[in-house]
């Protein structure tokens, strides 16, 4: 059974940080890619970042510099670093595994139940 539990999320002030976990079971964890998305209500969701299993990196660019997406494949484990926080970045961030592809497009793969980001003015 293939599950993703996302945790780390809450409330912050702007310019705070948040480090998001993605914890992974179920899949070849070191052989998946990852990738962070984010939906606010009534909007699409979007690409956050995302880590292949050879660590290539690719980040939304309203996020470049300011997030750092990496993994532990010992624990199966992939993280995302949140600095520089803006009320914009307030959302729901869900965690999906899949190949490289379906997971920079936000495609199939399997996906966590999302945790809430707020950042406060």
């Amino acid at each position: 059974q293939v599950q993703l539990v996302e945790s780390g999320g809450g409330l912050v002030q702007v310019g705070g940080s948040l480090r998001l976990s993605c914890t992974a079971s179920g899949i070849p964890f070191s052989a998946s890619a990852i990738g962070w998305h984010r939906r606010v209500p009534g909007n699409q969701r979007d690409l956050v970042a995302a880590v292949s299993a050879g660590e290539r990196t690719e980040y939304g660019d309203s996020v470049k510099g300011r997030f750092t997406i990496s993994r532990d494949n010992a624990k199966n484990t992939a993280y995302l670093q949140m600095n520089s926080l803006k009320p914009e970045d307030t959302a729901v961030y869900y965690c999906q595994s899949g190949d490289w592809f379906s997971v920079v497009r936000g495609e199939r793969g399997s996906w966590g139940q999302g945790t809430q980001v707020t950042v406060s003015s």
